[in-house]
């Protein structure tokens, strides 16, 4: 689906726990590229979350509100039938390092045979964000230390209430 040498929808999925700078730069970026894209929350019951479905889609709203054509939504299941139901052909992944690029290369085609008209796009982070990802920001604000520039002010105080809370 391709109209004004744009393609209409893409879908950036993942589990935002939490979401990061870094996120929204690949967010922002993206956008011009398409008339609409959606963050996708992913229910993540394979990983131990720190935050519920819930508030990471909030938290991932905030952070990327300002963007105009930018949807929020929260999914479970397989990303392939949220795919499928919201019509957007195109997937978009994040690649910082080349230890990202396997696991993700095995996701997109297997999205692929499950689905041949889904098509993968990799984009590689701005400079800044290149090293920032969720494991590392938990990490290291639950051993005290300031997170506070690789997130948005109300994701940054959402991190702290909830770490010290689990304290």
């Amino acid at each position: 689906m391709v109209h004004n040498g744009r393609a209409k929808r893409a879908i950036y999925p993942g589990s935002f726990d939490p979401i990061t700078n870094g996120h929204v730069n690949l967010v922002e970026r993206v956008s011009s590229f398409f008339d609409k894209v959606i963050i996708a929350v992913a229910s993540s019951d394979a990983k131990k979350a720190l935050f519920t479905l819930e508030e990471r889609v909030e938290l991932t709203r905030q952070a990327a509100g300002h963007i105009p054509n930018v949807e929020v939504i929260g999914f479970t299941g397989l990303l392939i039938d949220i795919t499928r139901e919201l019509n957007a052909k195109i997937v978009v992944r994040g690649l910082r390092a080349v230890s990202d690029f396997e696991y993700e290369f095995q996701l997109a085609w297997m999205n692929r045979q499950l689905d041949r008209e889904i098509e993968t796009l990799f984009f590689a982070p701005s400079a800044q964000y290149a090293f920032v990802s969720a494991t590392l920001v938990k990490e290291i604000a639950s051993l005290g230390g300031d997170v506070s520039q690789f997130l948005h002010p109300a994701v940054h105080e959402a991190l702290n209430k909830k770490l010290n809370s689990k304290s």
